[in-house]
């Protein structure tokens, strides 16, 4: 009956998971292979797999714990039981289990549990579980244990009290022993009885229940003419109980699978009048470590991997075990055209996450970008926020995190030095040169790599062995040919290096003569950087680096990665980088931080990767906010026709970041410029300077509409903002279309001063969603470019350069033409010219060159001139920046 209760229940579990393959590891540590085939058979007919892990006799506790540590950690192992000697069922040995995978409950959580009477948090140890299958009706029956002692010992006592019974304990050398035994109505032997104790002394008729540790002795007779009593042994039914245990502990994994409001430990904030600097209040504040924040929000140990105290990787295998799972709503955090010092982005998509998660208790994620090192070092500062709302530590979040940059900048220069590295060999070698370099004898065999076997293929040569090319099929396998002066990729730095922007490459004497002008770009304008945001699998990464296009060979056809055979390495050096990096906000909510900005010279989004994983992670109910780079002109636009493209998934709502000061300078308030001090216009109030701004508003609003996704303003509340500046604002926002507008206080109160735009947010959720993209990909490139121009920008028309047009003629011949467009412009006007402000009108948009960046899966017309490589300032940050030899702190960043 046992059995076919657990196997019954373990066919439902897998009708709902057919993929599930319940395993169950049993270390065992003697030689009774009567217990091991007990327990293949009943894990059998049950549907079971069980592995046994057969460890000598005479192992040692900690020989033990070390094989008990090692399941632990195996994600294919869902439950762990233990077949030992009596003399290694120590605390040690039992508490080293999981209390997730103590199929024998036996660990001091699972025994507490069962002590309290916590049923449903609890497994009842197998044996226990047949001693009391095999014991009817106790209720007022003396029951005494002999011999049971430890962990079985106390969940027996506990059970049988509960039944009624009442029960007393006694070892075997226990002087009265015999009197206990002469009035026991129920005897459990909890090991062997030694043969020096008589059955004479056992009550006549008494029920007797062995639980000694040969479990498949079946029944030993007691009975002597005038004392019959029958030893009933629990056997094979604590095998039977064991894999019903097994079958119970998936049924609690499956559930802790689903949806639940996560048990999340928030951390109080204290916030100070006037607010300190960013990184005091970071220093201030001690998060959690990031293993405890990890359980919290229902990662598995197996699915992380931990970088210090306060940030770890996440494995995308998560991916596969929350398919099922729905996805929260998605919410979007944007902004209208910003000034040089920027609106608060980052700071809001923080704020809104605490609001909702430390304040609402709603599940609730944010999704944010990696900085670059040039701008931490140069301009800008740091960018996980700030005040009270923002990502901690900030100097770990600002300071090359887990090193996902660095790993983009290896692998866009070993693809740069692959290139030229192929340029020369094939200027200076003959075709059978190259072909016995490219394909070498190795042991006395030649053979073509993959990648190799790979280009052959899609030259159309349908052959495996090296030695049966003809020469014409060499020369074809072994010359890209590539054309010098149409090589697009370019080698990258992550500082701002403006002597960069253009080099001379090949002066030394040994690079032959072979020499060609070049750049560097900054790191996070790198391809890969847009397709590790893009991607969507290691699979899919690998293929959209083998599918970038580095320059054309001189037919005008494009070479790729792959034909330089770089792919497979360009992958094994972004394995790690493809993993977001879980860190936390000032009140303990969970953020990812995943690939890098740039919103004006790349798409500057988050990653898809990222914000898959946070929507499984919050459930139905909860919230993922990610953030665009730059205004909605720019970042969001890119968010919605690239980004969303890639990932298939359906944003719910906008959030517009708007704040005084920028509106001002919309409505004709002078110069904003880093570094220097506001003129009083922004400090003092002046409706009218805010009413002109508001242009700039309505028309990011609008742009949204476009999307049919409904639109909550943020105003990034300063404390130099008059309440009517900030009314006025609110009520032109709503009057132009906006589901609501809210002032926010998060900087300076942190998530308790977003709480009413997280309310918005949460309304504007709910509503009617007719989200679609701007364009058709089947348009040709010029008119797509023109659709964002006019549509978006309010350009009247656009005017491509003669470079530009041939290039749009090349993409559209080489088969690109149906790719989303990337557009690269400044992000401090709404045209091509930043000091243009409000809404210009009747402008064309001048496009001087389009680029195409097709492992990452987009067109990128340029407008105007836009520079790739930032330059340092006369005064950049790091002059500010410093590290005490003492304390090891690092003191002026931001």
């Amino acid at each position: 009956r046992v059995t076919e209760n657990a196997k019954n229940s373990l066919a439902s579990v897998k009708r709902e998971n057919p993929r599930l393959e319940p395993t169950l590891a049993i270390i065992q540590a003697h030689n009774d292979h009567l217990i091991q085939e007990a327990n293949k058979n009943f894990a059998k007919e049950v549907g079971l797999r069980v592995i046994h892990i057969c460890l000598p006799e005479g192992s040692t506790k900690d020989e033990i714990v070390s094989e008990i540590l090692r399941l632990n950690e195996d994600p294919n192992v869902q439950g762990l039981a233990l077949d030992l000697p009596e003399s290694l069922y120590s605390s040690k040995v039992l508490n080293a289990v999981k209390p997730e995978k103590d199929v024998d409950g036996l660990s001091s959580v699972n025994l507490g549990c069962l002590v309290r009477g916590d049923v449903n948090d609890c497994l009842v140890p197998p044996t226990v579980s047949a001693v009391m299958e095999l014991l009817e009706d106790i209720g007022g029956k003396t029951v005494l244990l002999v011999g049971a002692r430890g962990a079985q010992g106390a969940a027996l006592q506990s059970l049988l009290q509960r039944q009624g019974a009442a029960v007393l304990s006694c070892h075997w050398r226990a002087p009265q022993l015999q009197s206990e035994l002469r009035r026991a109505d129920v005897v459990v032997f909890g090991s062997s009885k030694p043969d020096d104790v008589p059955v004479s002394w056992i009550k006549p008729g008494a029920t007797i229940i062995s639980c000694a540790h040969d479990l498949l002795s079946e029944k030993h007779n007691y009975g002597q003419r005038n004392n019959p009593a029958a030893e009933k042994a629990v056997g094979s039914l604590a095998v039977a109980m064991r894999m019903q245990n097994m079958v119970k502990n998936m049924e609690r994994w499956i559930q802790s699978q689903q949806y639940r409001k996560w048990d999340l430990h928030c951390l109080k904030l204290q916030p100070l009048s006037p607010v300190p600097s960013d990184i005091e209040i970071s220093r201030a504040q001690s998060p959690k470590a990031v293993d405890v924040l990890a359980k919290e929000i229902g990662l598995l140990t197996d699915e992380i991997e931990i970088y210090g105290q306060t940030k770890a990787k996440v494995r995308l295998s998560l991916l596969e075990r929350l398919k099922d799972q729905p996805d929260g709503k998605y919410v979007l955090v944007a902004g209208i055209t910003p000034t040089p010092l920027g609106e608060g982005k980052s700071t809001v998509t923080v704020g809104l996450v605490q609001a909702l998660t430390a304040h609402l208790n709603i599940n609730s994620f944010a999704c944010l970008r990696q900085p670059s090192q040039g701008p931490t070092f140069g301009v800008k500062g740091g960018a996980a926020g700030g005040g009270y709302a923002q990502v901690i530590p900030m100097e770990e979040f600002n300071l090359h995190l887990t090193g996902d940059i660095h790993a983009i900048t290896a692998a866009n220069n070993l693809l740069a030095a692959a290139i030229d590295a192929r340029i020369l060999h094939e200027n200076t070698q003959s075709d059978k040169s190259l072909y016995n370099r490219l394909v070498p004898v190795v042991n006395g065999v030649r053979g073509f790599s993959a990648i190799q076997l790979a280009r052959l293929r899609r030259l159309g040569i349908n052959k495996t062995d090296p030695g049966t090319l003809t020469e014409e099929e060499i020369s074809k396998f072994v010359r890209l040919d590539i054309d010098p002066s149409t090589i697009t990729w370019q080698r990258v730095v992550d500082t701002n290096d403006r002597f960069l922007r253009k080099i001379t490459v090949g002066q030394a004497s040994t690079e032959k003569g072979f020499v060609r002008q070049a750049q560097f770009d900054i790191a996070v304008a790198s391809e890969i950087m847009a397709i590790l945001a893009l991607t969507t699998s290691l699979q899919d990464m690998k293929e959209r680096l083998g599918k970038m296009v580095v320059a054309n060979d001189k037919k005008g056809e494009p070479v790729t990665a792959e034909d330089l055979g770089v792919t497979g390495a360009l992958a094994v050096l972004m394995k790690d980088a493809i993993k977001p990096t879980l860190m936390q906000t000032l009140e303990g909510t969970p953020v990812f931080v995943h690939a890098g900005p740039f919103a004006n010279i790349a798409h500057g989004n988050s990653s898809v990767l990222a914000d898959k994983i946070a929507l499984k992670l919050v459930g139905e109910k909860g919230f993922v906010v990610t953030e665009a780079g730059f205004g909605a002109d720019i970042g969001m636009e890119k968010f919605f026709n690239i980004k969303c493209r890639a990932s298939g998934l359906v944003p719910s709502v906008v959030v517009l970041v708007a704040t005084v000061r920028a509106l001002k300078m919309h409505g004709g308030g002078p110069n904003v410029t880093a570094g220097a001090p506001l003129k009083k216009e922004y400090t003092e109030e002046n409706l009218q300077l805010v009413a002109d701004g508001c242009c700039n508003l309505k028309k990011q609003i609008q742009i949204t509409q476009l999307f049919g996704v409904p639109v909550v303003v943020a105003l990034n509340v300063f404390k130099s903002d008059s309440s009517a500046e900030v009314d006025l604002v609110c009520k032109i926002a709503k009057e132009s279309g906006a589901f609501d507008a809210v002032p926010c206080n998060h900087w300076s109160a942190g998530g308790r001063g977003a709480v009413k735009l997280a309310q918005a947010v949460e309304k504007a959720a709910n509503q009617k969603n007719s989200f679609k993209y701007l364009y058709s990909l089947e348009l040709p490139i010029v008119e797509k470019i023109r659709i964002i121009a006019q549509k978006v920008y309010g350009a009247q028309d656009i005017e491509l350069s003669p470079t530009a047009q041939s290039q749009v003629d090349r993409y559209t011949q080489q088969g690109f033409g149906n790719l989303p467009i990337c557009m690269a412009k400044t992000h401090l006007s709404l045209s091509h010219q930043p000091e243009r402000k409000g809404v210009p009108t009747g402008f064309i948009l001048p496009i001087s060159d389009v680029r195409a960046s097709i492992g990452a899966g987009f067109i990128y017309p340029l407008v105007g001139t836009m520079s790739t490589m930032p330059g340092l300032p006369t005064r950049p940050c790091f002059y500010d920046i410093d590290l005490d030899p003492i304390t090891e702190q690092v003191k002026g960043l931001f």
